[in-house]
């Protein structure tokens, strides 16, 4: 006698397809989460890595923060004139990249009069990347954007393109790059694939103090905390590092008055909470949202204590307001020589779509009375 075997019937198929669903839609967005709090993780490890790279370049100078240019070039003038005085007598050192696989070494060369560097290539138009930033003429370019050059990581791994120097979200930057890390050189060049780091310095951290103090932005002399007393503040005036021979000596860690609230690195582009994208609009060039370019962002920084957190650019705005609510000097400058914007904030996420009114954040970038300043009041922002 034959007996017929049951097989499902299509509801039934039609349940267990939809409970398999269910189930897929529950676990994914967990499942997300999770591998974005792992890249997060990885982020801040790689910034833990900076940490103790600059301790170590600290203590073979002197604790100082990194620098790229002779301290006595503020003797010279404006940032022009201070490397065309300063090569007319000596070879400065060379913001050098690396070394290629055939024998070619790379890096923003400029030479000078001095006998035994006249021969070098490059000119005075590269000494904008050897100063910490370039308040002054609006491009923004500095040292502080070159992390990962043989100066300081030699101090890594000693290699330009090197994963520690990118976030592993950062993927228009990383992906062009990456194919270089399991390389041996030093430094590879490809005009479609050069790419600067995730992670940047504070620039205000690297110039004198002076040149971003409120006392001078102000025209004050004498005491000028800015603490109950009202100061109008002028939009038109500049961090005049041309005036203070001493303006680009950069100063020691150790005079962070603020270690624990004063950014050192951080993620550069807006990678958590991401919106409109990941290219900025705004620019000629695939260029992706920078970190203060979202009310939501919230950037991994490595503060000069040495913790590394998470960001709120919600919550440092705020803290913005609050410092200035009662007549107090701002946590940053959102107004640098011509550039009104804090820094890039007309580029702005906010600006742009989100949040007409958002503020232009400039912290860690123009931090007021720069390394002695501090870039939020409370350290769980």
């Amino acid at each position: 006698m034959n007996r017929l075997k049951k097989g499902f019937t299509i509801v039934e198929l039609l349940v267990v397809v939809s409970i398999i669903a269910l189930l897929i839609a529950i676990l994914l967005p967990a499942i997300g989460k999770a591998r974005d709090a792992a890249l997060i993780t990885q982020s801040l490890g790689n910034l833990r890595n900076m940490v103790a790279a600059c301790n170590a370049y600290g203590a073979d100078y002197n604790d100082r923060q990194y620098t790229a240019v002779p301290d006595e070039v503020g003797l010279y003038g404006n940032w022009g004139a201070a490397c065309g005085g300063i090569v007319a007598t000596q070879c400065i050192p060379q913001m050098v990249l690396g070394w290629d696989s055939g024998g070619g070494l790379w890096g923003y060369w400029i030479a000078g009069q001095a006998p035994r560097c006249a021969g070098w290539p490059g000119t005075c138009g590269n000494f904008i990347v050897y100063q910490a930033c370039d308040y002054w003429g609006g491009s923004w370019l500095g040292s502080w954007r070159l992390t990962n050059c043989k100066a300081f990581n030699s101090y890594v791994n000693g290699r330009y393109y090197d994963k520690a120097f990118w976030a592993p979200k950062d993927r228009i930057t990383l992906e062009p790059v990456q194919k270089y890390f399991d390389s041996p050189v030093e430094f590879a060049f490809d005009q479609t694939n050069y790419a600067e780091p995730t992670y940047c310095w504070s620039p205000a951290a690297m110039w004198s103090p002076d040149v971003l103090s409120w006392c001078r932005r102000q025209g004050v002399t004498g005491n000028c905390q800015g603490g109950g007393t009202a100061v109008t503040a002028r939009p038109g005036a500049a961090p005049q590092a041309a005036t203070m021979p001493g303006a680009y000596k950069s100063p020691s860690a150790s005079m962070a008055q603020y270690p624990s609230l004063k950014w050192r690195m951080w993620e550069h582009q807006w990678l958590q909470n991401r919106e409109g994208g990941e290219v900025n609009p705004a620019f000629n060039t695939p260029t992706p949202w920078f970190f203060n370019h979202g009310y939501n962002s919230a950037p991994a920084t490595m503060f000069f204590d040495g913790h590394t957190q998470v960001v709120s650019i919600a919550g440092i705005q705020q803290d913005n307001d609050l410092a200035t609510s009662q007549g107090g000097k701002p946590i940053w400058f959102s107004s640098i020589a011509g550039n009104t914007d804090g820094y890039y904030s007309n580029a702005s996420y906010d600006m742009l779509v989100y949040r007409p009114g958002a503020a232009a954040v400039a912290a860690g970038v123009a931090t007021v009375d720069g390394i002695l300043g501090r870039d939020m009041l409370r350290i769980g922002d």
